[in-house]
Order: C-alpha cells, then structure tokens, then sequence
C-alpha cells in the first residue's frame, strides 16, 4: 500500500472504514478517487503540487536577489523602509507597535463613542455624511453653467492635451527607427479615440473623413504597446500634479485601489464568469490617487483573489505620485498581504466588511486588557517563525523593490490554501500582527475610517468614469490577452486625459468666478471633482478639428 500521509483526517474513515491512522487492508475506490482529485485541486491551487523535474525548467527562487547579495545590501533597505532588519531588534519594533496600538484603543475605549462592544459582539456606528459647504451649491452651479459653454468634444481633449502634454510622443515604430506617418499626430489621436472608446478602428473611420480602419490599426500595431500607454499616463500624471487645485482634493501620499467588470467574449483565456455581476468577463484593476488621478491598471480574472495584485500598482507606478498608503475593500486584504506590504514600507489600510469576525491578536499570551480584551483570540503569535523566516521575508522584499519580481508572483505562491510553504505561515504570522494593530487603530479613530471610505469612493467614481468613457460597445472586442490589457490602457489613457483637461478647465473658470466677487474657500474647492461630464459630447458628428488652445498656465492661483 502506497504511503496515505497525504490523505486530511476528514477523509480518512470515509476512505478506509477505519477510525485510527493506521495501515488500511482496503480503500473504498470511488471516495479515495474524490479525495485525489479534491487534493490536487486544493494543490495545485498553493503550487505545492508538481512535475517531478518541473523546477529545471522554471524556478521561482532564481528570480530573486540572490541571499548573499540581499545580506550585504538589507541594512540599507532597512533604513529606506524605516524597519530594522536584525531578528531580535525587528520583533522587538513589532511587538511594540502591537501593544502600543492595544494599550491605546484600550484606554480610550471609555471615551469612543462610536465603538461598542455589548455581550461581546462588537459594533462600529455608522459614519456621519459630511455637510455641504457653505456657498458650494452656488458655486457648482455657476462652475456647470460656464463650462457647459465650452461645447467640447473627447477629440478636443485629446487635441487639446496633446499640445499642452506632447502625451502621443511615446507612440513611435516598435523597432525604434524614426516614424514616418504622414498627419502622425492627427492618426495617433484617433487610435486613441477608437480604442479608448470602444468605437473600434472600423466605426471611427465610418465617422471620420480621411482616415481608414487600416491606418488606424495600423498605429496600434506597429506604434503602440501596454508599455508606451503606461509611458503616456505617466507624463499626464506628473503634468496633473503641477495644478493647484488636486492639492485640496485629497492626499498624494494616499491611493485606493478597486476591480470593476468588463465584459468580453466568452471563447478566451481571460474570460469567466463573473457570479457577482452575472456576465462572462475579466476585471480592470485601478489604482487611483486620493486626488482622483488614476495610477495605475491591470486586467485580471473575475476569479482571482484581488488583493493578490493590489501592491502592483504601487511598484510599478512610476510617475511623480508615490503613495505609501494604500486603501481597498474587502478583497483587497489577506494576512500574507498585510505582511508583504509592511515590508515594503506600504501601510495597508482597506474597507473591511467582515473585520468583526477577523482574528485579533494579543503581542504576548499574558497580556490582557480591560475593555477590548473580548476582540481577542486565545491564540498566540508564532514569534520565532516570524525570526526564524525574516531573511527569506526581507529576501522578498528586497526582490520586489529591485524589479526583479512582481508582488503578484509571490502572493500567487502565498494564497490561503497553501499548507506547506513555510514562507506561507511566515507571512502569514507576520500578517496577523500588522491586520491586528490596523483594525486597533480603525476602531479608535472616526477620522481614519472616514478618509478610507472617502478614497474608495473615489476609486469606484473612478470606475464609472472609465465607462462613461468607453461608451462604443460593452463588450471588450479582444480575444488577445495583451490586446485586451491595451484597451484598458487606452481607456485609462482617456480618462486620464478628460481628468487632466477638466482640473485645468476648473481651475480657469474659478478664477474668471473670482474676478466677478465670487467668494471660494478651501472647503468649497475640496468638494468639487474633476469626474465632470455634462459639459463633453461624446455623440454626433466626430470631427477633429485644427486647435490652437492658449498655453496652459501651472500658475494660475486661487485667492483662497
């Protein structure tokens, strides 16, 4: 008989018939056959499951700085990071900042008025709706008015941003020689607009004079790559940054990051079916700045775990904004996910529905606490796994910030239903600790739960405007996966783009609002949003015209 370790306690007396682990006489086939077949699926979901020999032909560990070269160069990440990096010292920073965070909600907890805990069952109150500033409603109204005069098109905000930005110049041939398109600019603008859109290369040279769908696809084939798109968004952020106005929008150090469905057909590797939204498709990933500028974005299966991807944006966002903390929903956030980020120096600090039935920690087991101590499970943090796994975790760490790895390839290696990996429970434990002190904090601070909900409403704002945009089809028409990622480029590009022509359209018609006695206030400018559609067109005759847009002017300054 083969050796049976492998087979879990609840299948055992299913399979043999036998209470006690011992050596069976006789299986019952078709239970043991369910049980290899459910065992495979749960391990080849971890990845421990594996072609003897498979690791000759890919190896994850070989993409990682190599130990060696991480111990000669830690001490420095750990000052970049603001984390020692020796065993003893780092449990001894962690542990504090554990029982600092207990100590802290516990001894307020008299005081919270918005935190209960009644027959041990915890309750959060809901958070108060802002008031509308003063004198908002009749600013918003004169800013619509005036801009609705501007009868602007998405091609005049392409038109427009490409003069004042240069945006297109990233779109040249793939093999580095020097384009030669005749009207290049006017033909990287309309490849933008047909596939940010969804208007295709067909449809828009239907509704263009002097452009065919050939010349169109042609830009997108020999021009245009994800990389380019990213290039292009990159310089829209950085030239979005230099307004004023996004300074009282919100907090460039704060991003949220959130999935919305797009559909596509259904015979392609990315597409499943989505049981939230009731259609086959894939998930478009963002990032966005507190200041409502998009950072960042993926494609990704409707089925996986988002928050395997959420530390994506942030490492490979290269533009001026460089946030450090990060908000999400739910499916934003896991234990291994906590860990990682902590490591980077990224503050995880998501929306969680279901954080009452979350596991809290205590920093040792002989720590208790007067009010709060019910939140807490019996269970105790695995310190010495912490010490024990910190190199291989800074190891990681290390790999990431060097661009030798993307998070997402580990924390596909770390999801929950690994049981083997020690570098699971490492990350896992470490997780924990970081998990416990966020919620410590979330539960004591009615500031911090309203900045969170505040940065992922901008988020899923954020989503909807994306639609607004891509308003040609509803379905993505790509079966290509790197095809499919470029349409949400384009569409991010766009979105971008009209974010960027709007901050500046704002910013112009608050200060003409000025010079007529209008009086503004910070509060006033922090509630307006640059996701303002009512003055674009995006149906009717498309037709782009010759522009000669002013200058614009980073200068111009609010009397506030």
């Amino acid at each position: 008989m083969s050796d049976l370790a492998w087979v879990p306690e609840k299948w055992w007396q299913l399979i043999t018939g036998e209470q006690q682990r011992e050596a069976p006489t006789r299986l019952h086939r078709r239970q043991f056959e369910v049980c290899v077949c459910a065992q495979m699926v749960r391990e080849l979901k971890s990845g421990d499951l594996c072609v003897i020999g498979a690791n000759h032909y890919s190896d994850i560990r070989n993409e990682l700085v190599p130990l060696d070269e991480c111990a000669t160069t830690r001490e420095a990440y750990g000052q970049e990071v603001g984390l020692p990096v020796e065993a003893n010292s780092f449990i001894l920073h962690v542990r504090t900042l554990l029982a600092t965070a207990g100590n802290k909600a516990d001894n307020a907890y008299p005081d919270n008025a918005f935190f209960h805990i009644s027959k041990g069952r915890p309750t959060l109150d809901r958070l108060k709706k802002k008031p509308v500033p003063e004198g908002f409603q009749e600013l918003d109204a004169a800013l619509t008015k005036k801009l609705d005069k501007q009868e602007l098109s998405l091609l005049d905000v392409l038109a427009d941003t490409s003069q004042w930005i240069r945006w297109d110049k990233h779109f040249e041939p793939l093999s580095g020689h020097q384009g030669k398109l005749k009207e290049e600019g006017r033909r990287k603008i309309l490849t933008t607009f047909a596939y940010g859109t969804g208007l295709g290369a067909t449809q828009t040279a239907r509704n263009i004079a002097d452009i065919s769908a050939r010349q169109i696809s042609f830009v997108n084939q020999r021009q245009v790559s994800t990389e380019k798109l990213e290039a292009a968004i990159c310089d829209i952020i950085n030239a979005y940054n230099r307004f004023q106005l996004p300074r009282y929008w919100g907090d460039t150090k704060r991003a949220a990051a959130d999935g919305t469905q797009w559909n596509v057909y259904e015979n392609n590797l990315l597409s499943e079916r989505h049981i939230r939204y009731g259609g086959y498709g894939g998930v478009a990933y963002y990032h966005v700045s507190d200041n409502y500028i998009a950072l960042f974005s993926h494609f990704i299966p409707c089925g996986v775990w988002e928050a395997i991807y959420i530390l994506d944006g942030l490492t490979k966002n290269k533009s001026d904004l460089q946030p450090d903390i990060l908000h999400g929903d739910t499916q934003a956030q896991s234990t291994p996910v906590y860990g990682l980020a902590f490591l980077l120096g990224i503050k995880l600090m998501p929306r969680i529905r279901n954080w009452k039935d979350l596991k809290w920690f205590h920093p040792t087991p002989q720590e208790v606490y007067k009010n709060i101590d019910e939140l807490f499970t019996k269970e105790a943090i695995d310190w010495d796994l912490i010490a024990c796994h910190l190199p291989d975790m800074l190891q990681v760490a290390q790999s990431i910030r060097a661009g030798r790895i993307s998070p997402s390839t580990i924390l596909r290696k770390l999801g929950t239903a690994s049981r083997k990996n020690k570098l699971y429970f490492a990350f896992r434990e470490r997780g924990r600790v970081v998990r416990t002190i966020f919620l410590l904090e979330y539960i004591g601070d009615e500031y911090l739960r309203g900045t969170i909900q505040a940065a992922q409403n901008k988020c899923e704002g954020f989503n909807q405007f994306t639609k607004w945009v891509y308003f040609g089809a509803d379905t993505i028409a790509e079966n290509i996966r790197d095809e499919q990622l470029k349409v949400i480029k384009y569409n991010h590009l766009i979105a971008n783009l009209v974010i960027f022509h709007n901050c500046h359209s704002i910013t112009q018609t608050l200060k003409e609002l000025e010079g007529e006695g209008m009086k503004l206030t910070p509060e006033m400018c922090a509630a307006l949003s640059p996701y303002r559609t009512s003055h674009l067109n995006r149906f009717g005759l498309f037709e782009l015209k010759e522009r000669h847009p002013m200058p614009i002017d980073y200068g111009v300054m609010l009397e506030m």
